[in-house]
């Protein structure tokens, strides 16, 4: 019995998009399509709507089988080193996806699938998404389908964005990504795109991918399937 891989990327931008390419044309080389994971604001003052070479690779990429999620508003944090949706109450996080969809609207990346900053949605955050128009939320322990109102289990193993990125961690992850696939469970692996500028990482991960292939685990990605679909199928 096989599992599932998926593998993602946040905080591609201007500045690290280069990183993401290369690892994306490493990722078409072994069949694996990947799910990126955009926020239309980041730290800096970056805009999404300002970066047309960005959005028109976002678009090449889902066209060619990707899946784009919305990664937060702006990532800012809401309290004390807590992540932006990790504490919102229902209303607020409203009021961020709302404003977060429009933008993914209008640079033609509107998506319903939704994985907050570092994975970590609040109560609030989760009851605000299905109002919002969100059908799927990725935390860091499930994949929730809000339509069907039920969850498949699997842990994310990431590099960067409240992962470690030292040599220790970077090994454990590339086993932990064998052990998971051996039982033919979902591996979740994500990392940034800064990191994917480190060749330690970026090995890392190329060599967790490789492992998680080896024992057959078959490439996909945060994707939604409308029950009206499924019932058909």
């Amino acid at each position: 019995m096989s599992g599932e891989l998926i593998v993602s990327i946040s905080g591609i931008r201007s500045e690290t998009r280069k990183h993401a390419v290369d690892f994306a044309e490493q990722m078409d080389a072994r069949g694996v399509r990947l799910s990126l994971l955009v926020a239309p604001r980041l730290k800096d003052k970056y805009k999404l709507v300002r970066d047309d070479e960005t959005q028109d690779w976002l678009r090449s990429r889902r066209d060619g089988g990707d899946a784009i999620v919305l990664h937060g508003y702006d990532q800012a944090a809401t309290g004390r080193r807590r992540a932006e949706f990790a504490t919102l109450p229902e209303h607020e996080a409203r009021l961020r996806l709302i404003a977060a969809d429009r933008v993914m609207e209008q640079t033609g990346l509107r998506t319903r699938i939704f994985a907050a900053p570092r994975w970590n949605s609040s109560e609030g955050a989760l009851a605000a998404l299905p109002g919002a128009g969100f059908r799927v939320a990725a935390t860091l322990t499930a994949v929730h389908d809000l339509e069907r109102g039920t969850a498949e289990k699997a842990r994310v193993l990431g590099i960067g964005e409240g992962f470690r990125a030292e040599p220790w961690w970077c090994r454990a992850l590339v086993m932990g990504s064998g052990r998971i696939a051996r039982r033919g469970a979902t591996v979740r692996l994500a990392v940034t795109a800064k990191q994917l500028g480190s060749s330690g990482p970026r090995q890392a991960m190329l060599d967790a991918v490789d492992l998680a292939l080896y024992h057959s685990a078959t490439s996909d990605v945060y994707r939604w399937t409308p029950v009206r679909e499924s019932r058909a199928a």
